[in-house]
């Protein structure tokens, strides 16, 4: 019996580097079990250099590759969305445009989806760099079984979203993404989903190695992050998928953390992984 593909769905715009899209594009042609549906969102108008990378790799990929071009950036979320709807196959397989996906990642969490086909999410553990993959500076590891991402899912993300892979059907009943809760737009779908009764596993394995440049603990920080942090928490509170406890112990602890120094914020952050 063939197994099942999967598509690949990517969004990119015009703030992104060249050779970071084309290392991403890449570490996906180059998979163990490759695609045979690729989509790339472009979120509005793009560079002539990204513009050249995508010819180079429509020319390698042909038919697989499929550019939804928008006319203007309006967020991740709607962006994922549109090319969400191109996708033909029922297993997605997400991918950021400045990230590196380990070649055996899809071979690897599709035999998830196989040995356990209850499941409608996975993601696995990511390997942080700045400049080389080669030289790490830390990795995020997730809970494994659906009771535990659903425990730790009321105080933190329980997934790694550039590495993660779900079921079409199961992200459409949920609602798919929305621009609800800004940058927690992937957190704000998972809770959905298992609010929903989707189960979900990852993976205990590096599946892909991720850009961790210092301003993304800038990016982490400030009043805004902190204010649209604990809106969502106190969404989840109010939803009842987490307690008054859960609030206090989780969310508000984060919060402080946002406001605090860039260089105290990375020192949490790197302690928590």
């Amino acid at each position: 019996m063939s197994r099942e593909n999967y598509s690949v769905l990517m969004s990119v715009y015009f703030k992104e580097q060249p050779n970071n899209l084309r290392q991403a594009i890449e570490s996906m042609r180059q998979q163990t079990v490759p695609t045979d549906d690729f989509v790339l969102v472009c979120d509005g108008p793009l560079t002539d250099a990204l513009d050249s990378v995508i010819d180079e790799e429509q020319e390698k990929f042909e038919s697989v590759l499929h550019v939804l071009r928008l006319e203007k950036n309006e967020g991740l979320g709607n962006a994922l969305n549109e090319g969400l709807k191109l996708c033909k196959n029922e297993l997605v397989a997400r991918m950021d445009s400045d990230d590196i996906s380990r070649l055996e990642r899809c071979e690897k969490q599709m035999g998830l989806f196989e040995r356990y086909p209850e499941i409608s999410l996975s993601s696995g553990t990511v390997s942080e760099f700045i400049d080389d993959p080669a030289c790490p500076t830390g990795k995020r590891v997730v809970p494994i079984t659906d009771e535990e991402i659903r425990v730790f899912s009321r105080k933190r993300n329980p997934m790694n979203h550039p590495c993660v892979m779900f079921r079409k059907s199961a992200v459409e009943k949920a609602g798919g993404y929305k621009e609800t809760y800004h940058l927690f737009e992937d957190y704000y779908l998972w809770v959905r989903m298992l609010m929903k009764g989707f189960k979900a596993r990852n993976s205990k394995d590096i599946l892909l190695d991720m850009r961790s440049p210092e301003d993304m603990y800038l990016r982490r920080g400030g009043k805004k992050y902190a204010d649209d942090m604990l809106r969502f928490h106190r969404w989840m509170k109010k939803s009842g998928w987490s307690s008054e406890a859960e609030y206090l112990t989780g969310a508000v602890p984060h919060a402080v953390v946002c406001v605090l120094p860039n260089g105290v914020r990375k020192m949490v952050y790197d302690r928590l992984h």
